[in-house]
C-alpha cells in the first residue's frame, strides 16, 4: 500500500486550540463571515457619509469616512491574519458601545434599544457560547440601566407592559441564542469526531492518522524526541472472511483494536489504514522501549482468541516498526520503512515483528 502524504495545515479554532482539516472549515466559515461584516458596515457608512456631507453634517460625515475606511481596510486585513479574534473584538467592542450611546444621546427615540437585541445574535455566532455569553451580558445589563435611566418606568399598567415586552424579548433571544449554540456546537463536536474516527473500529481513520504522524514527525524535529512507527497487519484475514462470514471479520477487527487500546498509553494513537491494516504510533518512544511492548501485544492478541457464537477464532498480526529519525526523516519515509518490514515480517511466516534492518552479509563469510 503506498502511502501518499497530503498537506496539512494546522490552525487555531475560537478556543486557541489546535484542529485539523474540520475545524479549518469553521474557521474559514468565520474568516468570511467577519470579512462580509466588516465589508457590508463599511458600504453602508459609506452611504450615510454621503447623506452627512449632503445634509451639511461635515463632523458626523467625516467621523462616518474615517470608520469607512478602516473598516474597508480592515476587509484586505483579515485575509492575511493568523488569529482572527482581535479582529472581531476589534469590531464588536466600538459596535456594542455605539448601541449604547444611541439610548442616551439627546432627543434619541426610544425605539433606538431595540438595536441592543442584536448584540447576543452577534456575540454568539462570532464568538461561540463561552466568548460570546461572557462578551453579550455586561453589555446588555449595561443597556437595560442605562435605558431604565434614561427613560424612567411608569408605574402604571401600559408602563409595566411596555418594560416587560422589552425585558422578556430580551431574556428570551438571550435563552435561545445560547440553547441554540450549545445545540450546534455539541453536534459539530459529533461531526469532527466522525469525521476522525474509522466507523467500524471507533480508532483513528487513515486520514487522522496520516496528520497525527505528520505532525508528530514536526514536533520531533523540533524537541529531538523519540517516535516509532508501528505497521500491524492481520494475518489470513481473508480466510475468516471466508469461512466465518463478513460479521465475523468485522468482530476480529474490532476485537484486535480492543485488545491494543487497552495496553496503550494516552499519547500513543491507534489508527485504521484501510482493509486489515492499522498504524500505531507511539510518541516519546524509542525502539528499545517499543520492541517489548510490541511483542507483548503480539502474544497478546495471539493468546487471546475472538469468541464468535460457540467457536473460537484464532488471530494473529505480524508488525513492521520503524523508529525515527534512524529510520526515516519525514512521515513517508517512516512509513515505507515500516511497511517494508511489514512485508518481510509476512514472507518469513506472519505472527512476528521486524523492527530492524536485514544485517549486511560481507563476502568473507562464505
Amino acid at each position: 500500500m503506498k502511502w501518499q502524504v497530503m498537506p496539512f495545515k494546522s490552525s487555531a479554532n475560537m478556543d486557541g486550540d489546535n484542529n485539523v482539516a474540520v475545524d479549518d472549515l469553521q474557521y474559514l466559515g468565520r474568516r468570511s463571515l467577519i470579512r462580509m461584516i466588516y465589508a457590508c458596515t463599511g458600504l453602508t457608512l459609506g452611504v450615510f457619509c454621503a447623506l452627512q456631507f449632503m445634509a451639511g453634517n461635515y463632523l458626523f460625515a467625516s467621523i462616518e469616512l474615517i470608520f469607512c475606511v478602516a473598516l474597508l481596510w480592515g476587509v484586505w486585513g483579515i485575509v492575511r491574519a493568523r488569529n482572527l479574534l482581535p479582529w472581531i473584538y476589534l469590531y464588536l467592542l466600538p459596535t456594542f458601545s455605539f448601541m449604547l450611546y444611541i439610548i442616551v444621546i439627546p432627543n434619541a427615540s426610544k425605539t433606538a434599544f431595540v438595536w441592543v437585541y442584536i448584540i447576543p445574535v452577534m456575540s454568539y455566532l462570532l464568538l461561540g457560547r463561552k466568548r460570546g455569553s461572557m462578551l453579550a451580558l455586561p453589555f446588555v445589563l449595561a443597556a437595560c440601566l442605562l435605558y431604565l435611566n434614561t427613560y424612567p418606568v411608569r408605574l402604571d399598567a401600559e408602563g409595566l407592559i411596555d418594560l416587560g415586552n422589552a425585558l422578556l424579548c430580551g431574556v428570551l433571544l438571550m435563552v435561545f441564542v445560547h440553547l441554540y449554540e450549545a445545540r450546534r456546537a455539541f453536534a459539530y463536536k459529533q461531526l469532527q469526531l466522525m469525521a476522525r474516527t474509522d466507523a467500524l473500529t471507533g480508532v483513528a481513520n487513515r486520514g487522522s492518522f496520516q496528520q497525527s504522524l505528520e505532525q508528530s514527525v514536526r514536533e520531533a524535529q523540533r524537541s529531538q524526541a523519540k517516535l516509532v512507527l508501528v505497521i500491524l497487519d492481520v494475518d489470513h484475514f481473508k480466510r475468516v472472511n471466508d469461512q466465518y462470514g463478513h460479521a465475523a471479520g468485522d468482530q476480529a477487527l474490532q476485537h484486535i483494536c480492543n485488545s491494543l487500546s487497552q495496553r496503550l498509553r494516552n499519547t500513543d494513537t491507534l489508527g485504521r489504514l484501510g482493509g486489515e491494516e492499522f498504524g500505531l504510533l507511539l510518541r516519546n518512544t524509542g525502539h528499545s522501549a517499543a520492541e517489548p511492548l510490541v511483542e507483548m501485544l503480539r502474544e497478546q492478541i495471539a493468546s487471546k482468541p475472538l469468541t464468535y457464537g460457540d467457536k473460537q477464532i484464532v488471530l494473529t498480526v505480524t508488525f513492521g516498526m520503524a523508529e525515527w529519525p534512524s529510520d526515516g526523516q519525514t512521515a513517508e519515509q517512516l512509513y515505507h520503512c515500516a511497511d517494508q518490514r511489514l512485508y518481510r515480517g509476512k514472507a518469513q511466516g506472519r505472527n512476528q515483528l521486524v523492527g530492524r534492518a536485514m544485517p549486511s552479509v560481507r563476502l568473507s563469510e562464505f
